[in-house]
């Protein structure tokens, strides 16, 4: 199995790196919040288009998740191994579309309504399948991208 993609720009075992941080320009605090309002946007689209009953099983909400996290496979593997891309692309893709299309805390606050519900078996499968299968969904992203790249298993520091 390969291994996970890493941020090469980042090392916060570097204290002027960890610096770095904590000076975020405005430019790239900008891109995260246009792409968190685009991804925002879309789930909550998703959301209004395909509506459950609140101890209904929540599957948009199953299926943003894990196609967000295949994305964010796609997408970190490929601008961290595969693409030279600027520096605006992982904060606005990665932090803002995909951060804000993905959406844990829905998910959470779906798991309490199917208790409520009376769907305690559902909202305990749910629990516990959705960060297993996130999980497995961005290792396929990533690993779907580098097997499309050809790059399988390579690391390069672009």
């Amino acid at each position: 199995m390969s291994e996970p993609p890493v941020d090469p720009d980042i090392d916060l075992r570097v204290p002027a790196q960890r610096a770095e941080l904590r000076r975020a320009p405005w430019s790239t605090l900008a891109m995260v919040a246009l792409g968190g309002m685009a991804g925002a946007l879309a789930r909550y689209g998703l959301g209004l288009a395909f509506p459950h009953p609140p101890a209904g099983f929540p599957w948009v909400t199953l299926a943003v998740n894990l196609s967000g996290c295949l994305l964010i496979g796609v997408l970190m593997t490929a601008i961290t191994e595969v693409w030279s891309v600027p520096g605006w692309v992982r904060p606005l893709l990665g932090v803002g579309v995909l951060g804000g299309f993905t959406t844990f805390s829905t998910y959470v606050v779906d798991i309490g309504q199917m208790v409520i519900g009376g769907q305690a078996r559902a909202a305990l499968a749910y629990l516990a399948a959705t960060p297993i299968l996130a999980l497995a969904a961005v290792w396929a992203g990533s690993a779907a991208t580098r097997a499309l790249s050809g790059r399988r298993g390579e690391r390069s520091r672009l």
